[in-house]
């Protein structure tokens, strides 16, 4: 009897205590999971899960050895060289050629204010070649603003940074020897952050509007006049002024419900809109660029909210505005000096380096070769489009330095999140906003018109 109650004790105690144990054990192991996930598993898949399983327990395991898997040695890239040895042997602005005499900027300075912003991150080469093609398209140089936004504080001031380094800039030179304005970012900043911290500097020194330039682009006035032009050869910087004092005219943009004058967001200028006349005023009534869209999608995001708030979008033509990938073999051409044989007093031979003749056969050869270029850029759908953002990969050991190909990917990477980030937006891929139907209170608040297309909503 006593034999038979001990038994009987033992079933109805021990076996559900064991039971408590053997479950709580197998929650806080995560034994459960695997039991499961391997029952559940066709015969043929359960090898590789123990694989996995068993790697995740080694990977765990306070004494396994850490050896990470590097990528593939990468392909050296060719130092580059500087793109303007003349500028670069100056120590003045006095050592610099003259520029054309037919493309000189007017003295004394056109009465409206023509601030130039260009922002620049990486490639030197074509920021240099930028600014130089400004200067001898006749905008004067004290009103060139150059962007600094390479994330490196003042390393690039105090000139630590090498030519090899994608963030090289040249401090002196572009001070001291081209005359321009550097104003550098208080650390990185997107493409739209960008846009803001300009906003940022035209509202703090007051300007009303302002030219803004990519950096890869070349700037080159139209020198071969139209027949029968009643107006007379102008710089591409003069048709800048000439663009810019119609635009500002009262009666250029009036709103025909209120009246309200002054109603123009942007001018763009060239195919790929390389320079663009904005109005901060417009601008900050709209709330600037939307910084949570860093790249892609940036430019359509604020062009669309602009036209929707009623503000006049429009294009015009003032001249060359070439979309680059690469850099004239010497930005020197841009002068337009060519040598010449003549006789000295002696009667000896000697070159004589003299001004080109406008629209002559420098100019024809310039622009047939930038031509070319930006061709090239636009090659295969685009795929060469940004291939200038990767011909440095040093600087390493060098303040703030990032890895190259890293940051190139980090950009990507950021660019296709920015993209998905104005579909969410919007509810809509792609430009095109206001003929997809939406209007500015639209922004975060509909669902996504490519389900309904699909069939999903």
């Amino acid at each position: 009897m006593l034999a038979q109650l001990n038994r009987r004790l033992v079933v109805v105690v021990l076996f559900p205590t064991l039971f408590i144990i053997l479950t709580l054990l197998s929650l806080r192991t995560g034994i459960h999971r695997q039991i499961i996930q391997h029952l559940d598993l066709p015969p043929n898949q359960r090898s590789d899960l123990d694989l996995f399983n068993n790697l995740e327990q080694n990977q765990d395991s306070p004494n396994s050895p850490r050896h990470p898997i590097y990528k593939p040695d990468r392909t050296s890239l060719e130092p580059i060289v500087d793109n303007f040895p003349l500028a670069q042997a100056a120590t003045s602005y006095a050592d610099m050629p003259p520029i054309p005499l037919w493309n000189r900027p007017p003295a004394p300075h056109f009465y409206e204010n023509t601030p130039l912003v260009i922002g620049f991150t990486r490639n030197w080469k074509l920021l240099q070649q930028a600014v130089a093609s400004y200067i001898t398209a006749g905008w004067p140089s004290e009103d060139i603003y150059v962007i600094e936004n390479t994330g490196t504080f003042n390393a690039n001031e105090q000139g630590k940074l090498s030519l090899q380094n994608p963030f090289y800039l040249d401090y002196r030179r572009l001070t001291g020897i081209f005359s321009v304005n550097i104003i550098s970012t208080p650390t990185l900043l997107t493409y739209s952050q960008l846009q803001n911290f300009v906003l940022g500097v035209a509202l703090d020194k007051g300007w009303d509007y302002y030219f803004n330039s990519h950096m890869d682009v070349v700037a080159l006035s139209e020198e071969e006049m139209s027949p029968g032009d009643e107006n007379g050869y102008k710089s591409l910087y003069e048709r800048c002024v000439e663009d810019l004092s119609a635009t500002i005219q009262p009666d250029y943009a009036v709103d025909p419900q209120t009246g309200r004058q002054g109603m123009w967001g942007i001018k763009a200028y060239g195919d790929g809109r390389g320079l663009v006349l904005t109005n901060a005023r417009a601008l900050q009534e709209i709330g600037g660029w939307d910084s949570q869209i860093p790249y892609a999608g940036a430019r359509c995001d604020v062009q669309e909210r602009l036209a929707m708030r009623g503000y006049k979008l429009a294009d015009a033509f003032v001249g060359g505005i070439y979309d680059v990938g690469d850099s004239v073999q010497n930005i020197g051409a841009l002068y337009r000096r060519r040598n010449i044989s003549t006789k000295d007093e002696e009667g000896e031979s000697v070159e004589v380096e003299v001004e080109d003749e406008r629209a002559g056969e420098g100019y024809k050869k310039l622009k047939n070769q930038l031509l070319k270029m930006q061709a090239a850029k636009q090659a295969d759908g685009g795929k060469a489009r940004y291939g200038w953002r990767n011909i440095q990969g040093g600087g390493r050991d060098e303040p703030f330095y990032r890895d190259p190909e890293g940051f190139e990917k980090a950009v990507i990477l950021t660019n296709e999140f920015s993209r998905k980030l104005m579909a969410e937006k919007w509810g809509h891929i792609g430009c095109g906003l206001r003929e997809a139907g939406l209007s500015a209170d639209d922004a975060w608040r509909v669902e996504h018109d490519w389900d309904r297309q699909m069939g999903l909503g």
